[in-house]
């Protein structure tokens, strides 16, 4: 047994926490950005869009994010695509981020009045330009509340990658606890490391709740 003192396991595992924050604000970002394509996919007077768009929210809401991640490491490689964890890491939960905001937004989208379509039509606004400037704000003020609170469930979903060899807060924190046998200290501070991350999330998540109760 390796002797560590409790700020050497503390160090370690804050040091660990930034690549759980890095990733969580990678795929965040990731999934915003393909999650509006698929939003405008979702909401498209096109059907075989529109279908293309249902069957993609369907294939990563249905299925579990760690099958996404064994089919992206293990898998592209059988077919000569060599895949490091932190890509893969990426790839899969901005992939799953994607489907699930897409799906968010489109909830705040149908939510709005059809009078206000009627209003920018009046106003010779097209269809994009009745999104930019109409639609799309009032929908994303509608699903502020879910949206973070969905990132708090993308901070949580890091710890899956563990399971594909990247080095994250659930990683290292099993090497510490491999070396120490200490699992009660060691996750308990994994545990707490977590709780401050998503605390205040929830927190404000509930306050943007409140807000848009009261409007």
């Amino acid at each position: 047994m390796i002797e560590f003192t409790l700020w050497d396991i503390v160090r370690n595992l804050l040091l660990a926490a930034r690549w759980t924050i890095l990733l969580s604000a990678v795929a965040f970002a990731g999934g915003t950005i393909v999650g509006l394509l698929i939003l405008f996919m979702r909401i498209s007077k096109r059907d075989w869009v529109r279908r293309f768009a249902e069957y993609y929210i369907g294939l990563f809401q249905g299925t579990p994010l760690l099958m996404q991640l064994f089919l992206l490491f293990f898998g592209l490689p059988l077919l000569g695509l060599r895949i490091e964890p932190w890509t893969a890491a990426v790839l899969g939960l901005t992939l799953c981020a994607s489907a699930f905001l897409a799906e968010i937004w489109r909830g705040g989208v149908q939510a709005v009045p059809v009078g206000q379509w009627d209003a920018g039509s009046s106003l010779g606004l097209h269809y994009l330009k009745q999104l930019r400037l109409i639609i799309l704000p009032q929908a994303f003020a509608m699903t502020r509340a879910p949206t973070v609170g969905f990132l708090v469930q993308l901070i949580k979903s890091t710890a899956l990658t563990s399971i594909i060899g990247f080095e994250e807060l659930v990683r290292t924190s099993n090497a510490i606890n491999n070396a120490t046998f200490e699992p009660f200290k060691v996750y308990g501070f994994v545990a707490l490391i977590y709780f401050a991350l998503c605390f205040p999330l929830t927190r404000y998540a509930k306050i943007l709740e409140l807000r848009a109760l009261k409007h």
